[in-house]
């Protein structure tokens, strides 16, 4: 018996290319499973939903939000965080939004990122050069998952020698974003819960820390700010900072993997990049349209009834926005499964749109641009040693759980 087309998405065993399966789906621009989501897989349609006012983030409209195992909403009453404003619709979702950003871009802090380029520079290197065997590396755990989170505490003022306790909780709660059908709702919500709530004690000390004696890391301008809207609770903040601490790693490590498995899949854009790495801006942006960090959102709900290529979603149903289907659609990118860094208007998918865009992405950008130059420039002759890698079981955010690669040397 053929498994359905949302079970095969979600199968592990079709983790390491989703993309037939996205072919499949965009042939069903709507597609909709008994008592499954309404599952939305072409370009135009999920970027007009992505902008669609009514369209909600937040879980609490879901019609069956009570029994829905990524409900952050239900999970408050045990102590756990409360949702993020991520998952937030306006005008929450845009004053909290904008109280982070007054201290991470634009206008007011128009500096923040680019000032960390000789820091990013630093950390890369330092990670190139604690590479002890050239002749076996893997790449997730030497070099894609420490740098984004080191820069991610350097940037919010979090310990670095404590990243150990808060990875445990990250990949529960990055887990639990992912719509596995064979898992026990109650057993992922308790684990969720509880990794959120120990997040939060964490994060609690550290707020406490930094208002008594404040520094320039975001944290401590968090906790200590006074704007025009106000300031932040402490559950809000505790709630953002949480957000700001996994979502600046999960998706920069996924990136930047799926940026150096694809470069090594094609040596000549490869090459390119050692003679010149200013083209690693235009590799980045194709790197986010071919293989997306967030392969899919599947936590939306119509505020009303909407129509979309006939097909009525009913409000308060469950939708998802395949991200990665969207960004392979032949509708809006030419040739759209190949890898090309030449490819002029790329208004990928790959880190959203609308207002809830990814709030990261100049540092995520940024990160895997230098990254990725200097990887190409000092790695000689770098070769996969396995293809394809092993993956993680998320689906959501879905990336190689090592990349075991090669080299005849490290340069200098």
């Amino acid at each position: 018996m053929t498994r359905s087309l949302l079970h095969q998405i979600l199968d592990y065993d079709n983790r390491a290319d989703p993309y037939p399966i996205y072919e499949e789906l965009r042939r069903t621009p709507v597609h909709h499973e008994e008592d499954g989501p309404y599952v939305i897989s072409t370009y135009y349609e999920i970027r007009s939903l992505l902008h669609d006012p009514r369209i909600s983030s937040d879980a609490r409209n879901l019609a069956s939000a009570g029994d829905d195992p990524l409900d952050e909403s239900a999970q408050e009453g045990q102590g756990a965080l409360p949702p993020s404003f991520l998952r937030l619709d306006p005008p929450e979702h845009d004053r909290l939004r904008r109280m982070t950003n007054r201290h991470f871009g634009p206008p007011h802090s128009p500096h923040r990122v680019d000032d960390m380029r000789p820091e990013l520079h630093d950390i890369v290197t330092g990670l190139i050069d604690g590479i002890a065997d050239p002749g076996r590396i893997d790449l997730v755990e030497q070099f894609s998952y420490p740098f984004p989170v080191t820069v991610i505490c350097r940037l919010l003022g979090v310990p670095r020698e404590d990243e150990a306790r808060f990875h445990s909780w990250a990949d529960t709660i990055a887990a639990s974003l992912d719509p596995d059908p064979d898992a026990d709702p109650a057993q992922r919500g308790k684990e969720s819960g509880d990794a959120r709530m120990q997040l939060g004690m964490y994060l609690a000390g550290l707020i406490e820390e930094r208002r008594k004696k404040p520094g320039t890391d975001m944290l401590s301008l968090l906790a200590t700010a006074r704007g025009p809207d106000g300031t932040m609770t402490t559950m809000e903040l505790l709630s953002t900072a949480a957000l700001l601490l996994i979502a600046g790693h999960e998706t920069t490590v996924n990136l930047v993997t799926n940026g150096m498995l694809t470069l090594l899949r094609n040596p000549d854009v490869l090459q390119r990049l050692r003679a010149d790495p200013r083209l690693a801006v235009p590799i980045v942006e194709e790197l986010l349209r071919f293989e997306p960090p967030v392969q899919l959102v599947p936590q939306r709900t119509p505020l009303a009834d909407i129509e979309i290529h006939g097909v009525t979603i009913p409000k308060g149903a469950s939708l998802w926005l395949v991200l990665a289907s969207g960004n392979r659609d032949p509708r809006r990118f030419p040739d759209p499964d190949r890898f090309d860094p030449d490819r002029k208007d790329i208004q990928h998918l790959g880190l959203g749109s609308g207002i809830h865009s990814c709030f990261g992405a100049p540092l995520a950008r940024l990160e895997a641009q230098h990254a990725l130059a200097e990887l190409a420039r000092r790695l000689e002759n770098p070769r996969l040693l396995e293809d394809p890698p092993p993956y993680r079981r998320n689906a959501v955010l879905r990336g190689p759980r090592h990349l075991s690669i090669a080299c005849d040397g490290i340069r200098p």
